[in-house]
């Protein structure tokens, strides 16, 4: 196993190394000329010739790629063309917000999501079944700011119960901290939570259908037993992997909830340097996503075989 993880590690090196390329090559497959974008229509030569020399665009592709690889390996993600701060301490000043968000997001739905599947498997065909699968169908199916502007409606506007925008952090209080966090939480995490419950289910099905299960109940075993000892332990490694492939929705999700929402996280900053144009920004955000994306993966890798002994590499 030790074996199995310093390989993967490793591979993961490549992997960002091809994603580093991507990124920085944003500047230069983005339509037109990007310091001409950024000065605007009323800007000089000499205003666009000090953005390219800003953004070293009149230097040979690999010679800045080296230079902003050599940077990003000590911590150097380059400086805001609009704020002139670095973009390391921009993501600093928004990193709490996202990662609070997401981590709710990732525990409440798997642990509502999961045994939603479970039990949809269980009393298959009947009217538990059909809700459940209903609801995760429907959950699936809206987009993220439908939801979001739905229960704002819903919770804020109609019922007054939850606020409707910012973050409170958790050193101000545990009950302003998790309020604001309620509505873009349920908004993100009823697309991610259908798709593992829909994934559970289906997994559920496939191993209950098993030889040993219906021995393990026929030996009168509890149904807790059967489903949790031996039908979903097996099952572990389909739910793990969609657990997984699932952050990418989180990481686009949060985008979109935080903008919905107001709150002053990456998702936020991300889409005010989209609009500024501020390729610094957009190049460190995205590889900061891509970096966590590959972490995790790699994390449902090495799960693997701590899930089901019967994994080797």
């Amino acid at each position: 196993m030790l074996a199995y993880i310093i390989r993967r590690l490793i591979a993961t090196v490549p992997v960002m190394g091809v994603v580093a390329l991507f990124v920085f090559s944003l500047l230069y497959i983005a339509p037109g000329d990007p310091a001409a974008m950024i000065a605007g229509d009323l800007a000089t030569s000499e205003d666009i010739a000090r953005i390219h020399a800003k953004l070293g665009l009149d230097e040979p592709f690999l010679l800045r790629f080296g230079h902003w690889l050599w940077g990003v390996l000590h911590g150097d993600l380059g400086i805001s063309i609009f704020t002139n701060l670095p973009v390391t301490q921009l993501i600093g000043q928004r990193l709490e917000p996202t990662v609070a968000l997401t981590l709710t997001t990732l525990v409440v739905t798997v642990v509502f999501a999961v045994p939603l599947g479970v039990l949809a498997a269980w009393k298959v065909g009947t009217w538990i079944d059909r809700l459940v699968m209903l609801v995760a169908v429907l959950g699936f199916s809206l987009p993220a700011f439908v939801l979001a502007y739905l229960l704002v409606l819903a919770f804020s506007i109609e019922l007054p119960l939850l606020p409707v925008q910012g973050y409170v952090s958790i050193r101000d209080g545990f009950v302003p901290f998790i309020s604001h966090l309620i509505l873009p939480s349920a908004a993100l995490g009823l697309i991610y939570g259908a798709l593992i419950a829909r994934v559970t289910r289906a997994s559920m099905l496939e191993v209950l259908s098993q030889d040993y299960i219906r021995t393990a109940a026929a030996k009168g075993l509890a149904d807790g037993q059967v489903l949790l000892r031996h039908a979903l332990k097996n099952a572990a490694v389909p739910i793990a992997t969609v657990i997984g492939i699932g952050v990418a929705l989180l990481i686009s999700g949060v985008i979109v909830t935080e903008t919905v929402f107001a709150i002053p996280g990456i998702g936020r900053l991300t889409v005010d340097a989209i609009l500024r144009r501020d390729y610094p920004v957009i190049q460190g955000v995205i590889l900061l996503f891509s970096a966590a994306y590959v972490l995790v993966n790699l994390a449902v890798d090495i799960s693997y075989t701590l899930l089901d002994p019967r994994v080797r590499y």
